[in-house]
């Protein structure tokens, strides 16, 4: 007898709680999010200091030729006013996604604006980010340069 003069019994194992518990198992691992998996289709605001005269609504989609690598973005302005909307597909590689797009209107000057190449790269599961803006001249006759900017999804 152990220590203290109680006896210590094992659990039962009945065919019935092991069937439950392999039951559980099997719908932790089937429900459990995976890294590798893709982005969820549907609508994403766009939370970042890229453009602060808008906020951007992305709806997210499969690419028009399906693979598990890519989404279709649809980038909507909000307010729609000196802003185009624009679309692209984002391939997904060792967990990260990567959107290359050209936007005509990408750097804003007063009044008027000049065009940019922005990549961006976000984490398929954190949906964190950030844009970097590249583009041959600034307002102004500045110079051009790549400025670069974090950005976070939130479903919408």
């Amino acid at each position: 007898m152990p220590p203290g003069g109680e006896e210590r019994r094992e659990p039962v194992k009945t065919p019935k709680t092991v069937a439950v518990g392999v039951a559980l198992t099997a719908a932790s691992l089937a429900l459990a999010p995976s890294a590798a998996a893709g982005m969820l289709i549907g609508n994403y605001e766009v939370e970042t200091t890229r453009d602060p005269g808008h906020s951007w609504l992305w709806n997210v989609r499969k690419c028009q030729v399906e693979a598990p690598d890519c989404v279709h973005v649809n980038a909507q302005p909000r307010p729609n006013g000196q802003a185009e909307p624009w679309n692209a597909d984002a391939h997904l590689a060792n967990g990260r996604y990567t959107l290359v797009i050209d936007i005509p209107d990408g750097v804003r000057c007063t009044v008027y604006f000049l065009p940019s190449h922005d990549v961006w790269t976000w984490d398929a599961v954190t949906l964190a980010g950030s844009v970097d803006s590249s583009f041959d001249a600034g307002c102004g006759g500045a110079p051009g340069g790549t400025v670069s900017y974090p950005f976070m999804l939130q479903r919408y």
